[in-house]
C-alpha cells in the first residue's frame, strides 16, 4: 500500500513541477547564467531577453536588466535567478538555452542551442529563424 501511495505522490509531483521541460516553451538557464544574474541583480531586477529585427542574419538578441514584469511576458526562474522573455519574443527563442561565457576579449549573456534558429551568425548575436 506504502509503494501506490509513493507512486500516487510522485505521480502528482511530476504533473504540478515547476521543473521546466526541454521545449514547450521553456527557457534553460546554465549555472554560470544564474551565478552571473545572482551577483549582478538586486531586489526585484531580473534579465530581459527580447528578439528585435536587424543583425547581419536577420534577428538579433537583445539584452538587459529590468525591473517591470508586463502582462504578456513570461518568467523563467532557475536557483533564485530570472529571466523575462515577451510573448512575441518567446516564439524566436522556446527551447534555448542563456548562458554567461566570459572570455579574455569578452563577457557576456548568449542564446545558446536555440531550436528556432536556422543559422547564426559568428559572433552569435543574430541569427535566421526556421521557416
Amino acid at each position: 500500500m506504502l509503494g501506490a501511495e509513493l507512486a500516487e505522490l510522485l505521480t502528482r509531483w511530476e504533473t504540478t513541477s515547476s521543473i521546466p521541460e526541454a521545449g514547450e516553451g521553456q527557457i534553460r538557464l546554465t549555472d554560470s547564467c544564474v551565478q552571473r544574474l545572482l551577483e549582478i541583480t538586486e531586489g526585484s531586477e531580473f534579465l530581459r531577453l527580447q528578439v528585435e529585427g536587424g543583425g547581419c542574419s536577420g534577428f538579433q538578441y537583445k539584452f538587459s536588466l529590468d525591473t517591470v514584469i508586463n502582462p504578456d511576458d513570461r518568467v523563467f526562474e532557475q536557483g533564485g535567478a530570472r529571466v523575462v522573455v515577451d510573448s512575441d519574443s518567446l516564439a524566436f527563442v522556446k527551447g534555448a538555452q542563456v548562458d554567461f561565457s566570459q572570455e579574455l576579449i569578452r563577457s557576456s549573456f548568449q542564446v545558446l542551442n536555440n531550436p528556432q534558429a536556422q543559422q547564426g551568425c559568428s559572433c552569435g548575436s543574430s541569427f535566421s529563424v526556421k521557416v
